[in-house]
């Protein structure tokens, strides 16, 4: 990829984090944002594509798409894909993998889809590509028989910061947590709390976004292997994002009745370099005592398909619901529940702010007023 010149740039993100993301690409200086179900496209050259997997902290993957055609037939396919300039993303021998997805098209096999591509890239290339699960991704998306391709910038998905070297039963991904807080205004102006915290997503993303820290310091990603990668410009924009951190400006706490949970979020503040930086406390939310002051408190309780408490759930939600106004009488709350009775359940005047997909299940954020 050339520095020189701009790319068509596809970023991926969770279906109902499109906003943020789009408001995220455009405080990065991106313009002529095209939001669309999935993600957003834009225009930008290699500095912008760096600088995305660096600080976004709502997309799942930024993609360079190489090339879009119509297309009905597979000797079109190969023929068009091996035309495509794939040695500025893939060097000869670099180990691909190929995602296809087709719909409404005479193109209507995924699997010789991703066949046909990876033998036109070899081809390109100079000779057959070795394949592999974890090898340079390419993307094919074929929609009433007009073909998209495209390469993956990333590797692996974004969420992955490379701090949380601990998990527990269903982990809240990283983007995820971060794109909540965003829709909740929360930019750490003041406290955050969850008491429900697991191995501490919402706490890490808070004490992330409160310091201005760029959540793509702490890994590596694909485009580090492509021909031309500048190694002194991607130090050069790492730099610009430590200038940038600041000390935490407010007061990030939490709490879990799960002593194997806490332990995990322990070990990831301490991966993360905020140990000190986020308070935590094993007790459950009914033993903890009254909160002063004012902030917000967001929690992603067990619910349905993921957790399922030893209790009715709407009888747990009413709990958490009493325990919330009880413990935090003067702060914002903020729940993720998979129906709006759960919401109601908690008898807290929560209104509906926006409908998220949370590991593959739709559920809703619910908060009160400011």
């Amino acid at each position: 990829m050339d520095h020189k010149h701009p790319e068509n740039l596809f970023v991926i993100t969770t279906p109902g984090l499109e906003p943020v993301c789009a408001r995220e690409l455009a405080d990065l200086g991106l313009a002529d944002l095209e939001v669309v179900p999935g993600g957003i496209g834009c225009v930008g050259y290699l500095a912008d594509l760096y600088r995305a997997n660096l600080r976004l902290r709502t997309a799942s993957r930024v993609v360079v798409r190489v090339a879009r055609f119509r297309c009905r037939d597979f000797p079109g396919l190969y023929r068009a894909a091996a035309r495509l300039p794939w040695g500025r993303f893939v060097r000869p021998g670099t180990p691909l993998h190929c995602r296809a997805t087709c719909r409404n098209s005479r193109l209507i096999h995924s699997g010789r889809v991703a066949e046909t591509v990876l033998a036109a890239v070899g081809h390109a290339l100079g000779g057959a590509a070795p394949v592999a699960d974890d090898g340079q991704l390419l993307l094919a998306r074929v929609v009433d028989d007009v073909v998209e391709l495209s390469v993956d910038s990333s590797g692996e998905l974004l969420h992955r910061r490379g701090y949380r070297t601990h998990v527990a039963a269903a982990p809240l991904r990283e983007t995820l947590a971060a794109g909540v807080l965003h829709l909740l205004g929360w930019d750490g102006g003041e406290a955050l709390a969850d008491p429900l915290c697991g191995t501490g997503t919402f706490l890490l993303e808070g004490a992330l976004l409160a310091g201005r820290r760029a959540p793509g310091l702490q890994r590596p990603f694909a485009f580090m292997r492509w021909p031309g990668y500048r190694a002194g410009l991607w130090e050069q924009l790492c730099g610009e994002a430590r200038r940038d951190e600041r000390p935490l400006p407010a007061v990030i706490s939490g709490g879990d009745a799960d002593a194997a949970a806490l332990a995990a979020a322990r070990a990831n503040l301490a991966q993360a370099g905020l140990a000190e930086a986020v308070a935590l406390q094993h007790r459950p939310l009914a033993g903890q005592p009254v909160h002063a002051g004012s902030g917000l408190v967001v929690c992603n309780p067990p619910y349905g398909k993921r957790l399922t408490p030893d209790e009715p759930l709407e009888s747990y939600f009413a709990a958490l619901g009493r325990e919330l106004a009880r413990a935090y009488p003067g702060w914002r709350k903020a729940l993720l529940a998979p129906e709006p009775r759960l919401a109601r359940a908690t008898a807290l005047p929560l209104r509906a702010v926006a409908e998220l997909d949370n590991g593959g299940l739709r559920v809703g954020l619910y908060a009160t007023l400011p």
